[in-house]
């Protein structure tokens, strides 16, 4: 989804793009019945290792949705190794869930979903991945032909690799369970040190649910952002507006 804003962040910075663990290209480990495998923490801990071997023991991170996760729960658990964080339309998993209701299972029903007990939702959308891949990006964007076909294909490819799916639903399940009771340790003892730039879709259904600068703000002393003019999917559909903000934080 960063390959928009990539190229251009590459022109003034080192930039190594990860798949997170088991989405994408990347491995994909066997999970356990508690998930742990597929925790943030995990993943935060994939990137520490990652870093230090290409050499960078301090590093900038920005990361959407699933990888912000990962960036925010990096930069608690290793606050020596991040210099400054990006996080793109989230708020923290503890946070997301604790305003969860009706509406609110029916609007982020993704969440409850994916985190049913293998192998329901893999199954499910192994059965039909076109069919729930067009659905999601087009639901939750809001700029028309923001995804071009062949954006569309390389997505699919994955949705249509049985261990891909797998791999995604146990980041689900450890979302709603380990992820959760992290944050929930975490709360009110450990902060996010460094500046944390949160940029949201405005049109999307974030600023519905959360006063989103103010529940980062719980979270670090040093918060900035604004809302694009936008849905979900921030570096596809606004990429200008993303790269300039991006930009200028990582280089103040």
């Amino acid at each position: 989804m960063w390959h928009k804003i990539a190229p251009r962040l590459a022109a003034d910075f080192t930039v190594i793009a990860a798949d997170l663990r088991g989405y994408g290209d990347s491995s994909k480990p066997l999970s356990t019945p508690d998930h742990a495998p597929y925790t943030k923490r995990a993943m935060a801990q994939d990137l520490v290792m990652l870093l230090q071997h290409l050499g960078f023991d301090r590093f900038c991170v920005a990361g959407h949705d699933r990888g912000a996760r990962v960036a925010y729960r990096l930069a608690l658990d290793h606050p020596e190794r991040v210099q400054k964080l990006a996080v793109l339309d989230i708020v923290p998993t503890a946070d997301a869930l604790h305003g969860a209701d009706t509406e609110f299972a029916l609007g982020f029903w993704v969440w409850f979903f994916l985190a049913q007990p293998y192998p329901l939702p893999e199954q499910v959308i192994g059965a039909a991945p076109q069919l729930f891949l067009d659905y999601m990006l087009d639901s939750w964007s809001t700029i028309p032909a923001s995804f071009s076909p062949e954006v569309r294909q390389a997505y699919l490819r994955n949705f249509h690799d049985p261990e891909t799916l797998h791999a995604i639903c146990e980041e689900y399940r450890a979302a709603v369970t380990l992820d959760y009771q992290h944050d929930e340790a975490d709360r009110g003892q450990r902060r996010i040190s460094c500046p944390v730039l949160a940029l949201w879709g405005g049109e999307g259904a974030l600023p519905h649910w959360y006063d989103v600068l103010a529940v980062w703000r719980a979270w670090a002393d040093d918060v900035q952002g604004r809302a694009l003019a936008c849905g979900h999917f921030l570096p596809e559909e606004a990429p200008d507006e993303t790269y300039a903000e991006l930009r200028a934080f990582f280089a103040r």
